[in-house]
Protein backbone atom coordinates (compact mmCIF):
# COMPACT_ATOMS: atom_id res chain seq x y z
CA UNK A 1 0.00 0.00 0.00
CA UNK A 2 1.42 3.35 -1.03
CA UNK A 3 2.09 5.96 1.63
CA UNK A 4 1.63 9.73 1.04
CA UNK A 5 4.89 11.56 1.34
CA UNK A 6 5.03 14.49 3.68
CA UNK A 7 7.55 17.25 3.53
CA UNK A 8 9.54 17.82 6.63
CA UNK A 9 10.27 21.22 8.07
CA UNK A 10 13.30 22.81 6.50
CA UNK A 11 12.94 20.96 3.19
CA UNK A 12 11.54 24.03 1.29
CA UNK A 13 7.86 23.03 1.44
CA UNK A 14 5.11 25.30 2.74
CA UNK A 15 4.92 25.70 6.46
CA UNK A 16 1.69 25.02 8.24
CA UNK A 17 -0.65 28.07 8.08
CA UNK A 18 1.64 29.98 5.72
CA UNK A 19 -1.17 30.62 3.16
CA UNK A 20 -3.24 32.48 5.76
CA UNK A 21 -0.20 34.53 6.77
CA UNK A 22 0.43 35.59 3.19
CA UNK A 23 -3.23 36.52 2.60
CA UNK A 24 -3.12 38.66 5.70
CA UNK A 25 0.04 40.37 4.47
CA UNK A 26 -1.59 41.16 1.14
CA UNK A 27 -4.64 42.65 2.88
CA UNK A 28 -2.39 44.79 5.06
CA UNK A 29 -0.52 46.08 2.03
CA UNK A 30 -3.76 46.96 0.20
CA UNK A 31 -5.13 48.68 3.31
CA UNK A 32 -1.95 50.67 3.70
CA UNK A 33 -1.99 51.91 0.13
CA UNK A 34 -5.73 52.71 0.02
CA UNK A 35 -6.55 56.36 0.89
CA UNK A 36 -8.46 57.01 4.08
CA UNK A 37 -12.02 58.50 3.81
CA UNK A 38 -10.68 62.02 4.43
CA UNK A 39 -8.08 61.63 1.68
CA UNK A 40 -10.28 60.14 -1.02
CA UNK A 41 -11.42 61.99 -4.17
CA UNK A 42 -9.51 65.28 -3.84
CA UNK A 43 -10.97 66.34 -7.21
CA UNK A 44 -14.54 66.11 -5.90
CA UNK A 45 -13.50 68.03 -2.79
CA UNK A 46 -11.92 70.77 -4.89
CA UNK A 47 -14.99 71.02 -7.16
CA UNK A 48 -17.29 71.36 -4.14
CA UNK A 49 -15.16 74.17 -2.72
CA UNK A 50 -14.96 75.92 -6.10
CA UNK A 51 -18.75 75.74 -6.47
CA UNK A 52 -19.24 77.36 -3.07
CA UNK A 53 -16.67 80.07 -3.77
CA UNK A 54 -18.19 80.76 -7.20
CA UNK A 55 -21.60 81.47 -5.66
CA UNK A 56 -20.14 83.31 -2.68
CA UNK A 57 -17.93 85.60 -4.76
CA UNK A 58 -20.12 85.92 -7.87
CA UNK A 59 -20.03 89.72 -7.66
CA UNK A 60 -16.24 89.60 -8.13
CA UNK A 61 -16.37 87.70 -11.41
CA UNK A 62 -15.13 89.83 -14.28
CA UNK A 63 -17.82 91.09 -16.64
CA UNK A 64 -15.44 91.03 -19.57
CA UNK A 65 -17.30 89.26 -22.33
CA UNK A 66 -20.40 89.35 -20.14
CA UNK A 67 -19.11 86.44 -18.05
CA UNK A 68 -20.26 87.93 -14.75
CA UNK A 69 -23.76 88.67 -16.03
CA UNK A 70 -24.02 85.21 -17.56
CA UNK A 71 -23.13 83.52 -14.26
CA UNK A 72 -25.44 85.76 -12.22
CA UNK A 73 -28.36 85.27 -14.61
CA UNK A 74 -28.37 81.54 -13.96
CA UNK A 75 -26.94 81.63 -10.43
CA UNK A 76 -29.86 79.77 -8.76
CA UNK A 77 -29.31 76.81 -11.07
CA UNK A 78 -25.80 76.26 -9.74
CA UNK A 79 -27.46 74.58 -6.78
CA UNK A 80 -28.18 71.58 -9.03
CA UNK A 81 -24.49 70.71 -8.91
CA UNK A 82 -24.75 69.98 -5.17
CA UNK A 83 -26.72 66.70 -5.43
CA UNK A 84 -24.52 65.61 -8.35
CA UNK A 85 -21.36 66.14 -6.34
CA UNK A 86 -22.97 64.56 -3.28
CA UNK A 87 -23.78 61.41 -5.27
CA UNK A 88 -20.16 61.23 -6.42
CA UNK A 89 -18.86 61.77 -2.90
CA UNK A 90 -21.05 59.01 -1.48
CA UNK A 91 -20.09 56.63 -4.27
CA UNK A 92 -16.41 57.30 -3.60
CA UNK A 93 -17.01 57.29 0.17
CA UNK A 94 -15.15 60.56 0.45
CA UNK A 95 -15.70 62.23 3.80
CA UNK A 96 -13.73 65.30 2.70
CA UNK A 97 -15.94 65.86 -0.36
CA UNK A 98 -19.11 65.54 1.73
CA UNK A 99 -17.77 68.06 4.23
CA UNK A 100 -16.70 70.45 1.46
CA UNK A 101 -20.26 70.45 0.10
CA UNK A 102 -21.38 72.26 3.22
CA UNK A 103 -19.95 75.48 1.73
CA UNK A 104 -22.11 75.60 -1.45
CA UNK A 105 -25.16 74.41 0.51
CA UNK A 106 -24.84 77.22 3.05
CA UNK A 107 -24.08 79.86 0.39
CA UNK A 108 -26.98 78.78 -1.85
CA UNK A 109 -29.33 78.71 1.12
CA UNK A 110 -28.26 82.19 2.14
CA UNK A 111 -28.76 83.53 -1.39
CA UNK A 112 -31.97 81.80 -2.39
CA UNK A 113 -33.39 79.91 0.58
CA UNK A 114 -35.78 82.76 1.34
CA UNK A 115 -37.37 82.43 -2.10
CA UNK A 116 -38.58 78.93 -1.24
CA UNK A 117 -40.87 80.33 1.45
CA UNK A 118 -44.25 81.79 0.56
CA UNK A 119 -44.04 85.38 1.80
CA UNK A 120 -47.30 86.60 0.29
CA UNK A 121 -49.90 88.25 2.51
CA UNK A 122 -53.49 89.31 1.83
CA UNK A 123 -54.76 92.86 1.84
CA UNK A 124 -53.22 94.66 -1.14
CA UNK A 125 -54.62 98.02 -2.25
CA UNK A 126 -53.44 97.88 -5.87
CA UNK A 127 -52.57 95.11 -8.33
CA UNK A 128 -49.92 95.82 -10.95
CA UNK A 129 -48.91 93.65 -13.91
CA UNK A 130 -45.98 93.88 -16.31
CA UNK A 131 -45.72 91.94 -19.55
CA UNK A 132 -43.35 91.90 -22.49
CA UNK A 133 -45.96 91.06 -25.10
CA UNK A 134 -43.33 90.13 -27.70
CA UNK A 135 -42.84 91.70 -31.09
CA UNK A 136 -43.47 88.30 -32.69
CA UNK A 137 -46.65 87.59 -30.72
CA UNK A 138 -49.02 85.73 -33.10
CA UNK A 139 -52.12 86.59 -31.05
CA UNK A 140 -52.14 90.16 -29.69
CA UNK A 141 -55.94 90.08 -29.41
CA UNK A 142 -55.83 86.99 -27.20
CA UNK A 143 -52.99 88.44 -25.14
CA UNK A 144 -54.99 91.63 -24.54
CA UNK A 145 -58.02 89.57 -23.53
CA UNK A 146 -55.97 87.52 -21.04
CA UNK A 147 -54.38 90.61 -19.52
CA UNK A 148 -57.71 92.38 -19.17
CA UNK A 149 -59.03 89.34 -17.31
CA UNK A 150 -56.10 89.45 -14.87
CA UNK A 151 -57.85 92.09 -12.78
CA UNK A 152 -54.79 94.36 -12.71
CA UNK A 153 -55.42 97.98 -11.75
CA UNK A 154 -52.26 99.10 -13.54
CA UNK A 155 -50.88 97.26 -16.55
CA UNK A 156 -47.52 97.84 -18.26
CA UNK A 157 -46.68 96.44 -21.69
CA UNK A 158 -43.30 96.28 -23.37
CA UNK A 159 -42.24 95.53 -26.94
CA UNK A 160 -45.36 96.95 -28.55
CA UNK A 161 -45.05 97.04 -32.33
CA UNK A 162 -46.78 99.66 -34.49
CA UNK A 163 -48.88 96.91 -36.05
CA UNK A 164 -50.03 95.48 -32.70
CA UNK A 165 -50.58 98.81 -30.95
CA UNK A 166 -54.19 99.38 -32.18
CA UNK A 167 -55.06 95.78 -31.28
CA UNK A 168 -53.91 96.24 -27.69
CA UNK A 169 -55.63 99.60 -27.43
CA UNK A 170 -58.90 98.13 -28.67
CA UNK A 171 -58.64 94.94 -26.60
CA UNK A 172 -57.89 96.79 -23.36
CA UNK A 173 -60.17 99.81 -23.84
CA UNK A 174 -63.13 98.32 -21.97
CA UNK A 175 -61.15 97.32 -18.88
CA UNK A 176 -58.86 100.36 -18.77
CA UNK A 177 -60.16 103.88 -19.21
CA UNK A 178 -56.73 105.53 -19.21
CA UNK A 179 -53.65 104.62 -21.17
CA UNK A 180 -50.54 105.95 -22.87
CA UNK A 181 -48.08 104.45 -25.35
CA UNK A 182 -44.64 105.99 -25.65
CA UNK A 183 -42.67 104.28 -28.38
CA UNK A 184 -42.58 100.54 -27.67
CA UNK A 185 -43.81 100.73 -24.05
CA UNK A 186 -47.28 101.48 -22.77
CA UNK A 187 -49.24 101.91 -19.54
CA UNK A 188 -52.92 101.09 -19.03
CA UNK A 189 -54.75 102.09 -15.85
CA UNK A 190 -58.19 101.98 -14.27
CA UNK A 191 -57.18 105.13 -12.41
CA UNK A 192 -56.41 108.56 -13.92
CA UNK A 193 -52.95 109.15 -15.37
CA UNK A 194 -51.04 112.42 -15.43
CA UNK A 195 -47.51 113.81 -15.86
CA UNK A 196 -46.89 111.36 -18.70
CA UNK A 197 -43.48 111.62 -20.33
CA UNK A 198 -40.91 109.42 -22.08
CA UNK A 199 -37.72 108.59 -20.22
CA UNK A 200 -34.58 108.66 -22.34
CA UNK A 201 -32.58 105.53 -21.61
CA UNK A 202 -31.54 104.84 -25.21
CA UNK A 203 -28.10 104.85 -26.73
CA UNK A 204 -27.11 106.24 -30.11
CA UNK A 205 -25.00 103.24 -31.09
CA UNK A 206 -25.92 99.57 -30.95
CA UNK A 207 -23.73 96.43 -30.79
CA UNK A 208 -23.05 96.55 -34.53
CA UNK A 209 -22.28 100.26 -34.62
CA UNK A 210 -25.69 101.14 -36.00
CA UNK A 211 -26.50 104.75 -35.13
CA UNK A 212 -30.13 105.68 -34.45
CA UNK A 213 -31.21 108.96 -36.06
CA UNK A 214 -32.70 111.50 -33.69
CA UNK A 215 -35.95 111.70 -35.66
CA UNK A 216 -36.70 108.01 -35.11
CA UNK A 217 -35.68 107.72 -31.46
CA UNK A 218 -39.17 108.44 -30.18
CA UNK A 219 -40.65 105.65 -32.28
CA UNK A 220 -38.32 103.26 -30.49
CA UNK A 221 -38.58 104.85 -27.04
CA UNK A 222 -38.19 102.15 -24.38
CA UNK A 223 -39.22 103.83 -21.12
CA UNK A 224 -41.87 106.16 -19.72
CA UNK A 225 -42.95 107.80 -16.50
CA UNK A 226 -46.48 108.61 -15.35
CA UNK A 227 -48.41 109.45 -12.20
CA UNK A 228 -51.35 107.29 -11.17
CA UNK A 229 -54.00 108.97 -9.01
CA UNK A 230 -54.99 106.51 -6.26
CA UNK A 231 -57.26 106.91 -3.23
CA UNK A 232 -54.12 106.92 -1.08
CA UNK A 233 -52.40 109.62 -3.11
CA UNK A 234 -50.20 109.84 -6.22
CA UNK A 235 -48.12 106.86 -7.28
CA UNK A 236 -45.25 107.33 -9.74
CA UNK A 237 -44.96 104.48 -12.22
CA UNK A 238 -42.02 103.80 -14.52
CA UNK A 239 -42.25 101.36 -17.41
CA UNK A 240 -38.98 100.25 -18.98
CA UNK A 241 -37.63 97.78 -21.50
CA UNK A 242 -33.86 97.65 -21.28
CA UNK A 243 -31.62 96.59 -24.14
CA UNK A 244 -31.32 92.95 -25.05
CA UNK A 245 -28.41 90.69 -24.18
CA UNK A 246 -26.90 88.80 -27.09
CA UNK A 247 -24.25 86.24 -27.85
CA UNK A 248 -21.79 88.02 -30.14
CA UNK A 249 -19.03 86.19 -32.08
CA UNK A 250 -16.26 88.55 -30.91
CA UNK A 251 -17.46 89.92 -27.57
CA UNK A 252 -19.22 86.87 -26.11
CA UNK A 253 -22.24 87.51 -23.90
CA UNK A 254 -22.96 91.10 -24.98
CA UNK A 255 -24.70 93.26 -22.36
CA UNK A 256 -23.37 96.75 -23.17
CA UNK A 257 -26.68 98.23 -24.35
CA UNK A 258 -28.60 96.83 -21.41
CA UNK A 259 -26.01 98.00 -18.92
CA UNK A 260 -26.03 101.53 -20.33
CA UNK A 261 -29.83 101.55 -20.22
CA UNK A 262 -29.72 100.35 -16.61
CA UNK A 263 -27.34 103.15 -15.67
CA UNK A 264 -29.56 105.77 -17.33
CA UNK A 265 -32.66 104.37 -15.64
CA UNK A 266 -30.92 104.35 -12.27
CA UNK A 267 -30.03 108.00 -12.74
CA UNK A 268 -33.65 108.85 -13.52
CA UNK A 269 -34.85 106.97 -10.45
CA UNK A 270 -32.24 108.66 -8.25
CA UNK A 271 -33.53 112.04 -9.39
CA UNK A 272 -37.16 111.04 -8.78
CA UNK A 273 -38.65 113.07 -5.91
CA UNK A 274 -41.82 111.06 -5.47
CA UNK A 275 -41.91 109.00 -2.30
CA UNK A 276 -43.98 106.21 -3.84
CA UNK A 277 -42.48 104.62 -6.94
CA UNK A 278 -43.17 101.42 -8.89
CA UNK A 279 -40.93 100.19 -11.70
CA UNK A 280 -42.49 97.73 -14.16
CA UNK A 281 -40.63 96.24 -17.05
CA UNK A 282 -38.50 93.77 -18.90
CA UNK A 283 -35.02 94.54 -17.58
CA UNK A 284 -33.35 91.66 -19.47
CA UNK A 285 -31.55 90.53 -16.36
CA UNK A 286 -32.00 89.15 -12.87
CA UNK A 287 -31.65 91.20 -9.71
CA UNK A 288 -28.58 89.13 -8.77
CA UNK A 289 -26.73 90.80 -11.65
CA UNK A 290 -24.36 93.51 -10.47
CA UNK A 291 -25.35 95.63 -13.49
CA UNK A 292 -28.52 96.55 -11.60
CA UNK A 293 -26.89 97.65 -8.35
CA UNK A 294 -27.80 101.27 -9.12
CA UNK A 295 -31.47 100.29 -9.35
CA UNK A 296 -31.64 97.79 -6.50
CA UNK A 297 -30.02 100.32 -4.18
CA UNK A 298 -33.10 102.53 -4.71
CA UNK A 299 -35.94 100.03 -5.12
CA UNK A 300 -36.93 96.66 -3.63
CA UNK A 301 -37.89 93.57 -5.62
CA UNK A 302 -41.44 92.44 -4.89
CA UNK A 303 -40.45 88.85 -5.67
CA UNK A 304 -37.81 88.88 -2.97
CA UNK A 305 -40.10 90.61 -0.47
CA UNK A 306 -43.47 88.97 -1.09
CA UNK A 307 -43.06 86.17 -3.63
CA UNK A 308 -43.51 82.43 -3.56
CA UNK A 309 -40.68 80.70 -5.39
CA UNK A 310 -38.28 82.10 -7.95
CA UNK A 311 -40.90 83.64 -10.21
CA UNK A 312 -39.06 82.75 -13.41
CA UNK A 313 -40.60 84.57 -16.38
CA UNK A 314 -38.48 83.67 -19.42
CA UNK A 315 -38.66 81.83 -21.74
CA UNK A 316 -42.37 81.15 -21.45
CA UNK A 317 -42.19 77.48 -22.48
CA UNK A 318 -39.57 76.58 -19.90
CA UNK A 319 -38.76 79.56 -17.65
CA UNK A 320 -35.19 79.57 -16.34
CA UNK A 321 -34.71 83.20 -15.26
CA UNK A 322 -36.71 86.11 -13.91
CA UNK A 323 -35.86 88.97 -16.23
CA UNK A 324 -39.27 90.69 -15.98
CA UNK A 325 -39.31 92.75 -12.82
CA UNK A 326 -41.52 94.73 -10.48
CA UNK A 327 -39.66 96.93 -8.01
CA UNK A 328 -41.05 99.41 -5.51
CA UNK A 329 -40.20 102.21 -3.13
CA UNK A 330 -42.43 103.80 -0.52
CA UNK A 331 -45.15 101.13 -0.78
CA UNK A 332 -45.37 97.67 0.72
CA UNK A 333 -45.35 94.58 -1.50
CA UNK A 334 -47.98 92.13 -0.26
CA UNK A 335 -47.78 89.42 -2.89
CA UNK A 336 -46.02 88.52 -6.13
CA UNK A 337 -46.84 85.88 -8.71
CA UNK A 338 -46.49 84.87 -12.37
CA UNK A 339 -49.50 84.77 -14.67
CA UNK A 340 -50.21 82.03 -17.24
CA UNK A 341 -48.59 82.10 -20.65
CA UNK A 342 -49.93 84.26 -23.46
CA UNK A 343 -48.76 84.40 -27.07
CA UNK A 344 -45.50 86.01 -25.94
CA UNK A 345 -42.15 84.37 -25.21
CA UNK A 346 -42.31 86.01 -21.76
CA UNK A 347 -44.70 85.31 -18.89
CA UNK A 348 -46.58 88.23 -17.30
CA UNK A 349 -45.54 89.08 -13.73
CA UNK A 350 -47.91 90.53 -11.14
CA UNK A 351 -47.80 92.01 -7.66
CA UNK A 352 -50.15 93.29 -5.03
CA UNK A 353 -48.98 96.42 -3.17
CA UNK A 354 -50.42 98.44 -0.33
CA UNK A 355 -49.84 101.61 1.60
Amino acid sequence: MAHAETEQPGTGGPEPGSSGWRAGLRRAIRSGTRPEPWKRSPVLTALALLLGLLMLLHAWITDRGGLGSLVETFLPWFGLFVPLLLAGALWRRSASAVAALLLPVVVWGNLFGGLLIDKSRPGSDLTVVSHNVGDGNPDPVGTARDLAASGADVLALEEITPQAKPLYEKGLAKAYRYHTVQGTVGLWSKLPLSDIEPVDIQQDVGPLGDAKPVDVKMAYNRALRATVATDQGPLTVYVAHLGSVRVMPRTGFWTDSRDRNATALAEALAAERSERVVLLGDLNGTMDDGAFDGITSLLDSVQAEAGDGFGFSWPARFPVARIDQILVRGVEPRSSWVLPSTGSDHLPVAAGISW
